[in-house]
């Protein structure tokens, strides 16, 4: 009687501890990597796919809330490509893990520039899909070893998702919009406890070129969420001649900014980012924490 019990009452905690986790992870993924911002905007919106001269590599890696045992820790891995003069492909594969829930998605991409013709002004549209699966942490549970919950949660299936970009740019303003996890947006995600992101809408507009001394382009976004406020974010991005030294900064309406110092050299850029936490939790969760290495390869001279 009395084990009996014992194994409702942890199967009643764990369900609890589900619950607060995906709440908490959901906090968490409303904010983006800093490097979508300004050097790979493509993992927030497909229509970047192939934008750029040449492949593009990055890889990211994010501590969140370090002050927290089990904190959000975050990597990610991206490449894309203009295969042609109007189509660029790219690959995203993220996964991230907070407590004991992790995630992985793992997305192909297809975008296609159109020419304007003119000042060189263009349409960018494309799509993402993929696969996104959940997993629970069975060996870091303490609980009676056979209850039913973790292995339960653990056979959910992954299912298909996608994201859907636009953007139109010239030389100096870039205007864009995005639709991530469209699952989500077309409410058929009931299951989910992560990334509560419903919509992304962006404007930045360069001043300067990479020949100047210093050039910058600020940015303002406004970015959609489930079950939590939106969040608008407004900062630039500075750039010393020939792109050598990058220095960014974000101010998010959740009370918290980003900070971000780059170095350029040849064919690779390295970036890191720190990101404070919301006023009320500073001294609670500490700060979050990213590096991210981008790598050009294979620069196209046709354009």
């Amino acid at each position: 009687m009395i084990k009996s019990i014992l194994q409702h009452s942890v199967s009643i905690i764990l369900t609890v501890i589900f619950m607060f986790t995906g709440v908490g992870e959901s906090r968490a993924q409303i904010r983006p990597l800093g490097t979508q911002y300004y050097e790979n905007q493509y993992i927030s919106n497909p229509a970047f796919a192939g934008m750029d001269q040449g492949m593009n590599i990055n890889m990211s890696y994010r501590n969140q809330w370090r002050a927290i045992p089990g904190s959000p820790v975050t990597m990610a891995v991206s490449g894309d490509y203009r295969v042609v003069d109007k189509v660029g492909v790219g690959f995203n594969v993220y996964n991230d893990k907070a407590g004991l829930i992790g995630r992985t998605r793992v997305m192909g991409t297809y975008a296609y520039h159109l020419p304007l013709n003119i000042d060189n002004r263009e349409l960018h549209f494309g799509i993402s899909l993929g696969v996104m699966k959940q997993r629970l942490d069975e060996q870091n549970i303490i609980a009676n070893p056979d209850d039913v919950l973790p292995a339960r949660f653990n056979q959910r299936k992954g299912y298909v998702d996608g994201d859907f970009g636009m953007a139109y740019t010239t030389e100096r303003l870039t205007l864009q919009g995005a639709l991530p996890n469209l699952k989500k947006f077309f409410n058929k995600d009931n299951q989910n406890t992560v990334d509560g992101s419903t919509y992304l809408l962006a404007m930045s507009y360069k001043i300067g070129t990479t020949l100047d001394v210093v050039s910058i382009e600020p940015k303002i976004s406004f970015r959609g969420a489930k079950d939590i406020d939106n969040i608008w974010d407004i900062g630039t991005n500075l750039k010393m001649e020939n792109n050598l030294i990058s220095i960014l900064g974000m101010y998010h309406s959740d009370k918290s900014s980003t900070f971000g110092v780059g170095l350029n050299y040849e064919n690779f850029f390295i970036q890191g980012f720190y990101t404070s936490q919301l006023a009320g939790e500073r001294q609670r969760t500490g700060g979050d924490f990213e590096i991210n290495l981008k790598i050009n390869l294979l620069k196209d001279q046709r354009r």
